[in-house]
């Protein structure tokens, strides 16, 4: 009998001292009550409770945690029902109060979840809720975030995954996208053309404006052409002058002197002039006259007498 006690005190006592025995893994925290009334919180490691008289109460995960947000109906200020949903991550910063403030935690973060999702989506317009996601989850993120801190959670971010417009408000978008798509290709086109028609018309003034240079330039080149050919015509005719000049005064020097062949040479110079202007005249076609070949040879013979007195005599042999 005595046996039986004894192996029976045993086997409550490593009973008791099994009970008493707690391990807390990596990432929890277990909050201990006594006799129902939180006493303790257990972190990671090896930790010993009083058997019978403690007890674990709640195990809670102080690592970051995602929650679904169920897909729900929301009416837009527009008037337009859409289907969106979401998730949130969050994660728990103080284990007594995530497990005593509040029943059931992930069920409090969903509801409030949902209930704000409704609640900042309804008061934008559907355009807004297409192009400014991120202002809505930054506006869910501060709405619940400030409502879990009496629990001793943080809340660290907050996502809408899908919004879901009506099949007719998704075909109408399209028809609004094609047809802004349209107009912008067909202004940028109209751009295109103007572009090109101003360079061109550009093109063409330049064209023109160096046509003008061109043009001023070969005048500006031409007029002095004319200039300098008017320039050595005047000099040659001048130079004619002074010959003639110099030509008349010998031969008056040598009429002054009484030299018979001066006198022929001016004979002879009429007379060849006479018979140039009638061999050129356009209203006469043949000319019969009698010339006096001696004389004509005696003028140029009085001409070359006069050359020689003048000194106009070739290199001597």
């Amino acid at each position: 009998m005595g046996t039986i006690v004894a192996f029976v005190i045993g086997i409550f006592l490593l009973v008791t001292a099994w009970k008493g025995v707690v391990t807390v893994p990596q990432g929890m925290e277990y909050t201990v009550e006594r006799f129902g009334k939180y006493r303790a919180t257990f972190t990671p490691g090896f930790h010993w409770l009083v058997p019978y008289v403690d007890r674990i109460g709640r195990k809670m995960s102080m690592m970051e945690q995602v929650l679904d947000v169920p897909s729900q109906e929301v009416i837009t200020k527009d008037n337009a029902m859409v289907g969106v949903d979401g998730v949130v991550f969050f994660q728990v910063l103080d284990a007594p109060k995530a497990a005593y403030e509040v029943h059931n935690l992930e069920y409090a973060i969903m509801q409030l979840a949902q209930t704000n999702l409704r609640t900042v989506m309804g008061s934008m317009d559907l355009d807004e809720l297409l192009s400014h996601r991120d202002a809505i989850n930054s506006r869910l993120l501060g709405v619940i975030d400030d409502a879990t801190t009496p629990w001793g959670v943080k809340v660290t971010r907050v996502e809408v995954k899908d919004i879901r417009p009506p099949a007719d408000l998704v075909n109408a978008m399209a028809r609004q996208m094609k047809a802004e798509r349209d107009k912008r290709a067909n202004v940028l086109e109209a751009e295109g053309l103007r572009a090109a028609a101003i360079l061109k018309a550009e093109g063409e003034r330049q064209a023109q404006i160096l046509a003008a240079e061109a043009q001023k330039q070969e005048q500006i080149l031409e007029a002095e052409g004319r200039k300098e050919a008017a320039f050595r015509d005047a000099e040659a005719r001048e130079r004619l002058a002074e010959a003639e000049a110099k030509a008349t005064m010998m031969v008056s020097q040598a009429i002054a002197k009484g030299d018979v062949q001066a006198i022929n040479y001016f004979v002879a110079t009429k007379y060849v002039e006479a018979l140039a202007r009638i061999a050129t005249s356009p209203n006469e076609k043949l000319v019969l006259m009698p010339l006096e070949a001696g004389s004509v040879i005696g003028a140029i013979g009085g001409i070359a007498e006069i050359a020689k007195k003048a000194g106009f005599s070739g290199p001597s042999s």
